[in-house]
């Protein structure tokens, strides 16, 4: 049973340590123009359900982000401007490695997987079901 509590312990320790630094990459995102900040949040999210229910609410209820967090966690949902954000920034970062000297594989494992990326992006909804 000690064995037990001491890896469930363990497990929301790491947790919760990951949520905070994954908050802080969100917010520091919101400073650097090339850094993306929702999916911070969004991995915040994640742990925080998993380790700390009042630091997953407060995520849920702030005022900035809260809205587009909540869309996700409920529903999965990407706002197109985040489909676009995402879509624009990851063309952006492309053209800016196809101006290295990067290898053809790299360029090619880089263009695979923002292809891949962007296509799980597309298959999920742009706005919230409508209640009936």
């Amino acid at each position: 049973m000690k064995k037990h509590a001491q890896k469930l312990f363990n497990r929301c320790f790491w947790l919760h340590l990951a949520g905070i630094l994954c908050v802080a990459l969100g917010f520091i995102g919101m400073a650097l123009p090339v850094m993306p900040t929702t999916i911070f949040f969004i991995l915040a999210l994640a742990c925080f359900t998993r380790s700390n229910p009042k630091l997953a609410n407060w995520l849920l209820a702030h005022p900035k982000f809260g809205p587009t967090l909540h869309a996700w966690h409920t529903h999965q949902v990407v706002p197109v401007k985040g489909k676009w954000g995402a879509g624009l920034g990851m063309l952006f970062g492309f053209i800016l490695l196809c101006m290295t000297t990067a290898p053809w594989y790299v360029l090619l494992g880089v263009a695979l997987t923002e292809l891949l990326v962007m296509a799980y992006l597309l298959s999920k909804p742009s706005e919230l079901p409508v209640s009936q």
